[in-house]
């Protein structure tokens, strides 16, 4: 009866050994994309609620970008310029294969309309205000470079961001 016990513990304590060998098994690193991702987003509010301001990426027209709505583009590494029709402002970012980063579209009074501002995000409120429940794709009509631009439910989840300050 007792080698029963033993031959019963052993078979117990090997099979416990090898589960815990397989569970803490190293996993495959995801896949890091080859191009960055860059997601476009307008809050929702009334005030230029009708306003709808495009939206360019190195010259070409991406969207026009409406009330409560954001999209995402993946731009290959390397120097890109982003700006919106108001012609003081707009960005240029160093883009990094895999990572995201966050632009946010807001209204600037103008002298007889508004325009359309865009500004760098921080990763972590770029993310936090994506994820909001007030946001939804843009609609396909607003699109304008279809082969560029995404309307798909934002996945920030496991995400790889730059942070603005290291711009």
């Amino acid at each position: 009866m007792r080698s029963v016990r033993i031959a019963f513990a052993t078979v117990v304590i090997l099979g416990l050994h090898a589960f815990a060998q397989e569970a803490s098994a190293p996993q495959p690193p995801a896949a890091k994309s080859s191009k960055g991702t860059v997601y476009i987003y307008r809050y929702k509010q009334f005030v230029g609620s009708a306003l709808e301001p495009s939206v360019y990426c190195d010259e070409t027209q991406l969207a026009r970008m409406d009330n409560g709505r954001y999209f995402s583009v993946e731009v290959e590494p390397g120097k890109h310029t982003f700006y919106s029709n108001d012609k003081q402002s707009g960005l240029e970012l160093d883009v990094k294969a895999g990572e995201k980063y966050f632009v946010r579209v807001e209204i600037a009074a103008g002298m007889m309309k508004g325009h359309g501002r865009l500004i760098l995000m921080a990763p972590e409120q770029g993310s936090y205000e994506l994820k909001s429940k007030k946001l939804k794709p843009l609609d396909a009509s607003k699109i304008v470079d279809r082969t560029r631009v995404s309307v798909a439910e934002a996945n920030l989840d496991n995400t790889t961001t730059t942070t603005a300050s290291n711009k």
